[in-house]
């Protein structure tokens, strides 16, 4: 008989309200209502940001617009929907969902909220690496190129840190600091480079959709969907660790293996966003501790996360294309500046507390 046809359920009550936990042959899973109300609500947000995007300026009617996506629009609505907005408006979304979900898994693994992809120097590493592939190889395999400099990042930080286990202001210390070394190794390749690779690399390291392609979406999509599959079934273990190492050893759980496992996900994921938009800052920060508020849930909350990286970043480039500058504004300076005002904000919080 199979798992759907006879689950077991039990129920529980939790800091995040009601929990229904449906188990059976070769399936465990927990839903809690109250972070699975808040990811839907946060992906409805996100595509309805997206939505405003594609309809921004009144060039295209709404009615035109959803006439393009469904096939039955005017060839130029179809082109300025299908070809010049609908691809960054896309790739937005996976690009916040990549970071949302990157910046959970190492918040949940370092056991602080400063560590971020961006903030430990996991991003810079990621840039690197690309940044090598862009200015002196094949743009083809940029994403490669991010994903092993992620990596090499992750190995040298683990292996300063390596007192820590992934843990505390030991990892978040080694990670500024290699993060640093990495910054001046981008500013020294950007002065070798060419004129007009330099420029173009520049505009890339400050986080930016604006050069977003069709071709790029698929395989961002493809996969982020990977690595949050990959991912879920080592949250709970993941979650488990915070008991301690012992403890979590007692029920099954290796710890050495799991935050393995986590890390390598965690840099997948921050390649796919570095690969497809560049470092773009803040959004990785930002995201699991806002939705780990709105859900009021403990753990590591991989989808709520992922959901409300997909608004910030849907929202800011929603912003950073509507402000009347002189020129395109990248979205990482939009993601910067809100990353500031949340930062001050919890500054403010701290101190009144």
């Amino acid at each position: 008989m199979s798992v759907l046809e006879k689950p077991m359920a039990v129920r529980g009550r939790g800091r995040s309200g009601r929990t229904l936990a449906v188990r059976g042959r070769g399936l465990s899973l927990r839903i809690r209502p109250r972070p699975l109300a808040v990811t839907l609500l946060l992906t409805l947000l996100a595509a309805g940001s997206g939505a405003l995007a594609l309809t921004r300026d009144g060039l295209v009617p709404p009615a035109e617009v959803l006439g393009a996506l469904f096939g039955a629009g005017s060839e130029q609505a179809a082109f300025v929907v299908l070809e010049l907005r609908l691809p960054r408006v896309a790739l937005g979304l996976v690009v916040g969902a990549a970071l949302g979900a990157a910046g959970a898994l190492f918040q949940q693994l370092s056991r602080n909220p400063l560590g971020s992809p961006d903030i430990v120097g996991f991003d810079s590493g990621a840039a690197t690496g690309a940044l090598l592939v862009l200015l002196h190889g094949d743009p083809a395999y940029v994403a490669a190129g991010a994903a092993g400099g992620g990596l090499a990042t992750a190995v040298v930080v683990q292996l300063l840190a390596r007192r820590g286990s992934f843990r505390g202001n030991r990892l978040i210390l080694a990670g500024i600091a290699v993060g640093s070394l990495l910054a001046s190794v981008n500013a020294y390749l950007l002065t070798r480079a060419a004129l007009d690779h330099a420029q173009s690399a520049q505009l890339w390291l400050i986080g930016s959709l604006g050069s977003a392609e069709a071709h790029q979406v698929l395989p961002a999509l493809l996969g982020l969907g990977a690595l949050l599959l990959a991912a879920l079934p080592v949250v709970r273990r993941l979650d488990l660790l915070e008991m301690g190492d012992e403890a979590a050893g007692g029920l099954g759980v290796d710890a050495v293996r799991t935050r393995v496992l986590v890390l390598l996900v965690a840099v997948g994921l921050s390649a796919v966003a570095v690969s497809a938009a560049g470092p773009i800052v803040f959004v990785a920060l930002c995201a699991p501790q806002l939705a780990r508020r709105l859900s009021r849930g403990t753990g590591t909350g991989l989808l709520p996360a992922a959901a409300m990286g997909a608004l910030l970043l849907s929202a800011s480039d929603l912003v950073a294309i509507s402000l009347p500058t002189a020129g395109p504004l990248p979205v990482g300076v939009v993601t910067g500046a809100l990353g500031g005002v949340y930062l001050a904000w919890l500054l403010g919080r701290g101190r009144r507390r």
